[in-house]
């Protein structure tokens, strides 16, 4: 009884079963292809695909969305897709990357690369060419008393007046202390969402001594970290974030090295070059180079 959308895309044995299953309860499902059809391979498009139609389906019934709808003759994507697709186009250009989104509501967290030949020989389960991980609890305003309380104590030994200014934060901040403020609680959010979307080696102890393997995404071989979302395109100083990212790797965590070149979304174009890419590719990649800087 959830009343929202499921999609199936496990083993399709169990299709059939899960189909009826659904229905007897009066529950919209959408059958797909399995993710993981075998032990070396992972097939994420035709999910990907039906998300993106099923968003289309119910995003009408949003506030103001069927006005849209009546507007728009193409594709409606959802922003952190559109972001994504914006990271494929740029990888097939300048290489392996990451991009940070960093908003009010949400942190997430892109990545188009298929980490370095050392790891892959140490990685236990595929990963696909790009990943994306959207980090619901962590955003600078709707979310910003999560981020306060990650920050524990040293929220109030660098802000005196931190409870005045969380309990006045505002979506966009208008005073140095308040843009202050904002990035401090950014920089938990990039922390926790970098860690969250990369992988780490594991250690364990086997017949021949101490082995290690690869647990999930390996972003060594990124050269690439952009910065996109309000707080990068609209935050003086903000780049620091991106740029310490290396720093908060807590051991066996396969984050991008220092050597990783930092690039800010200046234009806060990126979603908008996603969509615009589906039909014009080379327009939509000129201008996020111009955003970008390269």
């Amino acid at each position: 009884k959830l009343n929202v959308p499921v999609i199936y895309a496990g083993n399709i044995e169990n299709r059939e079963e899960i189909a009826y299953i659904f229905k007897e309860a009066g529950q919209e499902v959408y059958i797909v292809d399995n993710v993981y059809p075998s032990i070396d391979k992972l097939n994420v498009e035709p999910t990907r695909k039906m998300i993106q139609q099923v968003f289309e389906k119910h995003i009408i019934t949003a506030p103001g969305m069927s006005r849209v709808k009546e507007l728009v003759t193409g594709n409606i994507i959802p922003t952190p897709g559109a972001v994504m697709e914006a990271c494929i186009l740029l990888y097939n250009e300048i290489g392996d990357l990451m991009a940070l989104d960093v908003g009010g509501a949400t942190t997430d967290v892109h990545s188009v690369t298929e980490g370095s030949e050392e790891i892959q020989k140490m990685t236990v389960n595929p990963e696909p060419l790009a990943k994306r991980t959207v980090e619901g609890d962590l955003g600078v305003f709707v979310n910003s008393r999560n981020l306060f309380e990650l920050w524990g104590e040293e929220v109030y030994k660098k802000f005196a007046n931190a409870e005045e200014l969380i309990k006045n934060v505002k979506p966009v901040p208008t005073t140095d202390e308040e843009r202050e403020f904002v990035l401090f609680l950014a920089a938990k959010a990039v922390e926790i969402a970098v860690k969250r979307h990369a992988g780490k080696m594991v250690s364990y102890f086997g017949p021949t001594g101490k082995s290690f393997y690869v647990e999930g995404r390996d972003l060594t071989a990124v050269k690439w970290i952009i910065g996109t979302g309000g707080v990068f395109t609209r935050l003086e100083g903000s780049e620091e974030l991106l740029k310490n990212i290396n720093d908060k790797a807590p051991g066996k965590e396969l984050y991008p090295s220092s050597s990783a070149k930092v690039l800010i979304d200046r234009d806060y174009i990126m979603a908008a070059c996603g969509v615009l890419s589906k039909k014009y590719p080379e327009e939509a990649l000129r201008l996020l180079k111009n955003s970008l800087g390269i």
